[in-house]
């Protein structure tokens, strides 16, 4: 089913998602299920699966020259987004990325999504290489996510790269796009953000999920402006609770998202790391809250692979 039927259907009952990450390679799938299991309560509609690109290290020679090697360390989202739509009968949204595929390669991988009868995909430009300041596009692939929503737009109408088909099947995906409550870190400003935002929506996408925030008011803010600018499809607001001190500085470095006074104070105070996760699953529960008396429609949690945290706050809440 498509994310937005889900939303219909739920007749304004807020509904509870997550997002997962792949297991490192070499790890098998049990070690995603045990993640997912003690969410399962809740009755998630939907599940996020991340992808993540191929990356390359330099390995030095004996004779000194460097070997370039493909590593992939997360491989595995479409056998897992078909491993829990099979095992827990909800959907599974796969991550589509710009970077590291060509047109060609993104149109066999949303063949072979349709042929598994996944309905919903999530399309994004993804980052630059670690060895890259800026995104780079392969030969041949979409540089921008507006680009990418396009071409799943085109399948959707039946119209394939190869032009000479004859009788093409249309498939039929629900797509969601990323939106940034405190703009992308690319943006030359927020306005263009929300312009570049529009061009995703008017190219076919069916509805936003946000890029974490830990002040609700950004959120808000950015609604209104959405809504001031035309864009009225469903905004799912992402969250994540801290839990370590490292976080208040990875976070903001690494996602170009600001974090509240109040909350980084209260960080800095605790004694541990027990501590700070507690509080932030306190501020995420608040947050939640909040966002549920306001109407959004789904509350999504970026999980990053452990359940208790995102378990706690959803007892005080589904």
């Amino acid at each position: 089913m498509k994310v937005t039927q889900h939303i219909e259907n739920a007749k304004g009952n807020p509904l509870f998602s997550f997002e997962i990450l792949p297991p490192l390679k070499g790890q098998n799938i049990q070690s995603i299920f045990d993640s997912i299991d003690p969410l399962m309560e809740f009755k998630p509609p939907f599940i996020d699966v991340t992808y993540h690109r191929e990356e390359y290290e330099f390995k030095e020679l004996p004779s000194g020259l460097l070997q370039k090697k493909v590593v992939k360390k997360r491989p595995g989202t479409v056998g897992i987004c078909a491993g829990i739509q099979n095992k827990y009968n909800v959907d599974a949204i796969p991550h589509i990325l710009c970077g590291g595929f060509t047109k060609e390669d993104t149109e066999n991988l949303l063949i072979d999504l349709d042929f598994l009868g996944i309905d919903n995909v999530v399309a994004l430009r993804g980052d630059a290489l670690k060895n890259e300041i800026y995104f780079k596009a392969e030969k041949d692939g979409n540089e921008y996510a507006s680009e990418l929503v396009t071409q799943i737009s085109n399948l959707n109408q039946g119209i394939y790269l190869d032009e000479d088909l004859k009788n093409s099947a249309q498939t039929h995906f629900c797509i969601g796009v990323a939106g940034y409550p405190e703009k992308h870190m690319e943006a030359p400003s927020f306005d263009s953000d929300i312009h570049f935002l529009k061009q995703k929506i008017q190219n076919g996408a069916d509805y936003i999920i946000t890029q974490m925030f830990f002040d609700n008011q950004k959120f808000f803010d950015f609604v209104k402006k959405c809504r001031n600018e035309g864009i009225t499809v469903p905004i799912i607001p992402g969250l994540k609770p801290l839990a370590t001190k490292k976080q208040l500085n990875q976070i903001p470095l690494r996602f170009s998202i600001d974090l509240p006074d109040e909350l980084i104070m209260e960080v800095v105070k605790a004694k541990d790391n027990e501590a700070v996760r507690q509080i932030g699953i306190e501020w995420c529960t608040a947050q939640s809250k909040e966002l549920v008396a306001a109407g959004c429609p789904v509350l999504h949690y970026y999980s990053m692979g452990k359940a208790d945290n995102i378990k706690q706050i959803a007892q005080a809440l589904f």
